[in-house]
C-alpha cells in the first residue's frame, strides 16, 4: 500500500483499527430500509463497536435504542440514547448497582431467565426508586441462557407482574447457534417459528401477551421477517461486518467496514509474509471461511492470515506472485470483528481512504 493518497494511514502506529465510514453508512441504510419495509424495530447490539459515535449514527439511521451486554456499555451508550436493553443476566450486586446508577432519564429494560435474578433485580430497583422493564429470556436452540419451556416462561412472567419496581414487557431470544449460509437457513427459520410459537401461544393463553418479542442476529438478519411474532431485532456485527459474515453470505466482502492496518515486518521465510498484527490485534478466533485462518486482506481476500502469535500474523503467499516489501502496509479483515475491536483503544475513521477522525472505544473492557 503506497502512494500519497495513503499518507494519513502511513502516519499511524500499527497495528491500528480502521473504520470505513462510507461503508458504515451504506450498511446502516441497508438495515434501516429492511426494518422499515418489514415493520420491525431495530435495536442494534453495541457489543460489536463499543463506541458512542457509532451508536449515534445507528440512531440517526432509525434505530430505536441500544442493546448492551455490560454495565460499561450501558454507561457509555446512555450518553447518546435514553433507551437501553441490557441483554445479559443481571446477576451480582456490583452489576446491579452499576445499572441502577444510570441517569434517571434512561428507560432500562433487562433480560433474565431465573427467579433468583428476578428477586435481586426487584430488590435493587425498589431500593433505587426505579421502574425497570423486564424481558424473559427464551432458549430457542442456542443452549446458553434462557428458559427451556413455555411453562417456565409463563411462571417468570407472572412473577414479574407481581414484583415491586418491575414491569413485564415481553420476551427475548438469540439465535446465535444459526451460522449456516443465508440461503441454507430455511430449516433454522422453521425451527425458530415452531419453538417461538409455542412460547407465544402459552403466554397468550395465560393472558400475558408480550409487548416486545426481541430476537435476531447478523447471520439471520435478512431472514428476520420470516420469524412470526418478532417485533424487534438486535444485530450487532452488521454495522461493520467481518470475514465470518461475508463467508456465510450475510454481507458482501465490500460491505466489510472494519480492518486492522498492519505493517509488513519480515519476508525472510520463503512463501510467508509476517505482519505486526497478531492475536492481540485480530483475536485468535477460528472462523467460518473454508480456507481457515484468522483473517484475510481487505484488498486481496485470497491472502489469508494463516496463523497468529501475540504480536505476529503470518500471511501465506506461497501460491501467488504477490510479494510485498518490508515496511509496506496491509489491511486485515478479522474473522470476528467484535473480538478484534475490543482489543483496540481507538478507531481511526476513514472517508475516501483518508483518516478524518479518531473515536475512543470507550465501552471496551470491564
Amino acid at each position: 500500500m503506497r502512494g500519497m493518497e495513503n499518507a494519513s494511514l502511513a502516519a499511524l502506529m500499527t497495528p491500528a483499527a480502521l473504520v470505513d465510514l462510507e461503508r458504515v453508512e451504506a450498511n446502516l441504510q441497508r438495515v434501516s430500509r429492511y426494518t422499515r419495509e418489514h415493520g420491525l424495530r431495530w435495536r442494534p447490539h453495541t457489543k460489536t463497536h463499543k463506541t458512542a459515535e457509532l451508536t449515534a449514527l445507528q440512531l440517526a439511521a432509525g434505530a430505536v435504542g441500544a442493546t448492551v451486554a455490560t454495565p460499561r456499555e450501558a454507561e457509555v451508550m446512555a450518553t447518546v440514547t435514553p433507551d437501553i436493553l441490557f441483554a445479559y443476566p443481571p446477576v451480582g450486586a456490583a452489576r446491579l448497582a452499576k445499572l441502577l446508577s444510570l441517569p434517571a432519564r434512561t428507560k432500562l429494560t433487562v433480560a433474565l431467565d431465573s427467579p433468583e435474578s428476578l428477586a435481586a433485580l426487584s430488590r435493587a430497583a425498589g431500593q433505587a426508586g426505579r421502574d425497570i422493564g423486564v424481558l424473559v429470556e427464551l432458549d430457542l436452540g442456542m443452549r446458553r441462557v434462557g428458559v427451556e419451556t413455555p411453562e417456565q416462561a409463563v411462571a417468570l412472567a407472572r412473577a414479574i407482574q407481581t414484583s415491586p419496581a418491575l414491569t413485564w414487557r415481553g420476551v427475548i431470544f438469540y439465535p446465535g447457534h444459526v451460522r449456516a449460509p443465508l440461503h441454507q437457513q430455511a430449516e433454522a427459520v422453521r425451527e425458530q417459528n415452531t419453538r417461538l410459537g409455542a412460547f407465544l401461544e402459552a403466554l397468550a393463553r395465560a393472558q400475558l401477551k408480550p409487548e416486545v418479542v426481541s430476537g435476531g442476529s447478523t447471520p439471520m438478519l435478512w431472514r428476520s421477517h420470516e420469524v412470526k411474532g418478532l417485533t424487534e431485532i438486535r444485530p450487532g456485527i452488521n454495522v461493520l461486518n467481518d470475514r465470518n459474515t461475508a463467508s456465510i453470505g450475510a454481507c458482501a466482502w465490500d460491505d466489510c467496514a472494519f480492518s486492522v492496518l498492519a505493517t509488513v515486518v519480515s519476508t525472510a521465510v520463503p512463501g510467508q509474509v509476517v505482519i505486526d498484527a497478531g492475536s492481540k490485534a485480530l483475536a485468535k478466533e477460528e472462523g467460518l471461511a473454508p480456507e481457515g485462518g484468522y483473517g484475510a486482506l481487505l484488498d486481496r481476500p485470497d491472502i489469508v492470515v494463516r496463523n497468529v502469535s501475540e504480536e505476529h500474523g503470518l500471511l501465506d503467499v506461497s501460491a501467488m506472485s504477490w510479494r510485498p516489501r518490508v515496511g509496506d502496509l496491509v489491511r486485515v479483515v478479522p474473522n470476528h470483528v467484535c473480538a478484534s475491536v475490543n482489543l483496540h483503544e481507538r478507531l481511526h475513521v476513514l472517508r475516501g481512504g483518508t483518516v478524518t477522525d479518531t473515536w475512543a472505544v470507550a465501552a471496551r473492557g470491564w
